[in-house]
């Protein structure tokens, strides 16, 4: 890897931890409609496109945020019919209930119609809204809002970053988990202060998720066992509780945004709330716990970016990977206890693997979050998987590159099936 500098590494804090309404794949269906139909002035007659089927995968099951319903076809009606272009990932936050229902009936008269294909980017929508006169086809590629390509009956439009010359490529270099460590370490407080809104945002989300149930309720399920002494009353049940709450919530529907890691607001969720939970119980203050936050954001993106976006691998369990590093600062601030807790995890639990976006997903963010916590206490008496221990290699970047070749080589086949199996139900 390239050596990498602060700057950089706040640019990618900057870019990959911002705020999203809702599961980002029908979010950027939605996104995709919503930006074709600022394009046209008539009412919209007509929905056709394209969608990669990883997307398809993690569109199909999960609740529209503002809503009781899901669907892929719906995101794009919702998204044509009331989104916010200029909103980004919080393109439905000003949603009505009357939009609801007009994208509703629209959705029901059969004309919206997205097919899922094989496509080489796993995230790719191609879209094109009709009016009565006139057509907007949008193709996003890459990254959830990432617009490519947008042409008006059918002639191409010059967008606006297409005007504009630069020597910089846009791709930020990779970079490992000692230089994560090494950048929390000595990068000015004032310059990562931001980090604390990941906790604030994450942790409204999670009161939400226990003031109402949402999805499959996994919190309150959890909060009943406490009440009723199956579990006990103690920091890793608090722990599970805060973090599957939020992303209760956040599947289920609830109309406030997560704070999202390398696209996905499960993710946020999964990285923030084991660290927020633990410095509560610390009575940790503010600088410790933006850094804290800051290394479990970068360590996630860190592993993240060696595989793809999308994938058969369950990301809450990398995610939590980044959860494992944020909490071991906060209880060592040492790199060897930290490269441990992420390799215990890595021997833990490489298998879980993603069957799309779901109200299920708590249970696996739920999984990953204990894992993490049961890891990082193991790595405080210098307890790890070693090189003889399956995949886990002599280093934790090591241990990375291995899981991330499994995601990238044998798990695509694992991922077909799995789209398979989702499609012909």
């Amino acid at each position: 890897m390239q050596k990498i500098t602060h700057q950089q590494l706040l640019d990618w804090l900057k870019k990959e931890v911002k705020l999203s309404l809702g599961c980002t794949e029908p979010i950027a269906i939605a996104y995709a409609a919503a930006v074709a139909a600022k394009y046209l002035n008539a009412p919209i007659l007509k929905i056709t496109g394209n969608i990669s089927e990883n997307l398809y995968k993690n569109a199909m099951g999960v609740t529209i945020p503002g809503t009781s319903y899901c669907g892929v076809t719906l995101a794009a009606a919702i998204g044509a019919i009331g989104g916010n272009a200029d909103a980004d990932l919080e393109v439905l936050k000003d949603i009505t209930a009357t939009q609801i229902t007009e994208a509703y009936i629209f959705n029901q008269s059969g004309n919206v119609c997205l097919n899922a294909v094989d496509a080489t980017d796993f995230i790719f929508i191609d879209i094109t809204l009709y009016s009565l006169s006139d057509q907007c086809r949008v193709v996003i590629q890459g990254s959830h809002t990432n617009v490519t390509e947008v042409y008006i009956n059918n002639i191409k439009q010059i967008l606006v970053r297409d005007l504009i010359t630069t020597n910089d490529s846009g791709v930020l270099p990779e970079f490992s988990l000692n230089d994560a460590f090494k950048f929390v370490t000595d990068v000015a407080a004032k310059d990562i202060m931001f980090m604390l809104k990941s906790a604030e945002i994450n942790t409204a989300l999670s009161d939400e998720g226990q003031r109402k149930n949402y999805g499959l309720n996994v919190s309150g399920a959890l909060s009943q066992a406490r009440k009723n002494g199956f579990i006990s009353t103690d920091l890793l049940s608090q722990m599970l509780i805060n973090t599957t709450a939020a992303s209760d919530a956040r599947m289920g529907g609830a109309p406030l945004p997560a704070m999202s890691n390398y696209g996905s607001g499960n993710q946020g969720i999964t990285v923030t709330m084991p660290v927020v939970t633990l410095a509560r119980h610390l009575n940790t203050n503010d600088e410790t716990l933006a850094r804290a936050l800051a290394l479990a954001h970068l360590a996630a993106i860190s592993i993240h970016m060696r595989y793809t976006r999308l994938s058969a691998l369950c990301a809450a369990s990398t995610a939590a990977m980044g959860a494992a590093a944020g909490m071991s600062w906060l209880l060592t601030q040492d790199f060897q206890t930290i490269s441990y807790a992420v390799s215990n995890m890595i021997s833990d639990i490489s298998g879980i693997i993603c069957d799309g976006a779901s109200n299920s997903c708590a249970m696996k963010v739920s999984t990953s979050t204990a894992c993490a916590f049961k890891s990082v206490l193991m790595a405080q008496q210098n307890s790890v998987a070693g090189e003889r221990d399956g995949i886990v290699s002599c280093d934790v970047e090591g241990s990375i590159n291995n899981l991330c070749k499994l995601v990238l080589s044998p798990m695509r086949q694992t991922d077909k099936e799995i789209i398979s199996i989702m499609t012909r139900k």
